[in-house]
């Protein structure tokens, strides 16, 4: 079982500074598709450092 329901690399491209925008809305988009009510936006933000974001559809 794939634990990636959109089925994508984490490769997709970006533009630099981007990555919060373009996770948080395809997380977004993927949920209104499969009717989520919560999503979970995880990211490498540099120097070791990680931020994770809980999304809830209300």
């Amino acid at each position: 079982r794939s634990t990636s329901t959109a089925a994508r690399s984490i490769a997709l491209g970006h533009p630099l500074g981007c990555s919060g925008a373009r996770i948080s809305t395809t997380l977004i988009n993927l949920m209104e598709r499969k009717d989520a009510q919560f999503g979970l936006a995880t990211m490498c933000i540099g120097l070791g450092q990680g931020i994770a974001t809980v999304f809830e559809r209300v």
